[in-house]
């Protein structure tokens, strides 16, 4: 299972099962959104210094984005129910894209919208899909270990930084 956190479900159903049939995919996924509709949202507990980050990467005069391969509705719901989609500038979701991470395409997207610079770019994520997408759109990584992958792992990909939690940003 750890193998598949950050892919989508397309990838994260082949890397499970071994099985490339569309009409199975499909299945999976129709399955995966309902359940996901009826529980996802309302049982997502944000980690405790993500708010505060967020609200301090606002004050500080950053820009902040998600790019993920969840569905953007989705992501709405749960920034609502924790009163912080105000704190987020861009959202990227799995249906906002062509092809979703590790492609560059949905980072890329982000960065263009915000009209922002690759140069001027922190991308933070907390799994190797996250590392590959980074590398492949050429901005920095910062990872995280907050989700199931390791410093050490980590370590395999150029990151500028590798934090215990998000609120680590701020310490130089």
């Amino acid at each position: 299972m750890k193998r598949t956190v950050g892919l989508s479900l397309d990838e994260a159903f082949i890397q499970l099962t071994g099985y490339k049939d569309e009409i199975l995919i499909n299945r999976f996924k129709n399955l995966f959104r309902e359940k996901a509709d009826e529980v996802m949202s309302k049982n997502t507990v944000l980690f405790d210094d993500t708010v505060n980050t967020l609200r301090r990467l606002k004050q500080d005069g950053f820009n902040t984005g998600i790019v993920t391969t969840k569905y953007h509705y989705r992501i709405i719901e749960t920034l609502d129910l924790h009163s912080a989609l105000d704190l987020i500038d861009i959202i990227v979701g799995r249906e906002d894209v062509k092809v979703p991470k590790p492609s560059p395409e949905g980072l890329l997207l982000a960065i263009d919208s915000l009209n922002a610079q690759l140069n001027d770019v922190l991308y933070i994520g907390d799994s190797l899909v996250d590392a590959k997408t980074a590398l492949a759109a050429h901005v920095d990584f910062a990872a995280v270990t907050t989700g199931t992958t390791n410093e050490k792992e980590f370590s395999q990909y150029p990151c500028i930084r590798i934090l215990k939690n998000l609120s680590e940003l701020f310490n130089q």
